[in-house]
């Protein structure tokens, strides 16, 4: 379970840097918003799976409040899946 959420994470990493560094600037700069939307999709589906599964494991795994609160605001902050996969996971 650890190795998928694992996965998850880098996958809602990616998507939210495509969301912020990709999709934002071409549908202000070049007036596209098609790719907020799908990207956007994508990363909402990555987000809630990913917290979804942050639950899971805080139990299964037995993770202390801190670690659970550190996962969770991890997702939302850019690079922040990357930084807790090498320090925490």
């Amino acid at each position: 379970m650890l190795s998928f959420f694992k996965r998850i994470a880098l996958l809602e990493g990616l998507s939210l840097l495509l969301l912020i560094f990709f999709a934002m600037p071409m549908k202000y700069i070049m007036d596209q918003k098609e790719y907020v939307q799908v990207i956007g999709m994508a990363h909402g589906i990555l987000f809630i799976a990913y917290i979804f599964l942050a639950i899971i494991l805080k139990y299964t795994e037995k993770w202390n409040t801190k670690l659970f609160l550190i996962v969770c605001v991890a997702s939302l902050i850019p690079f922040g899946t990357f930084y807790l996969e090498r320090k925490y996971l």
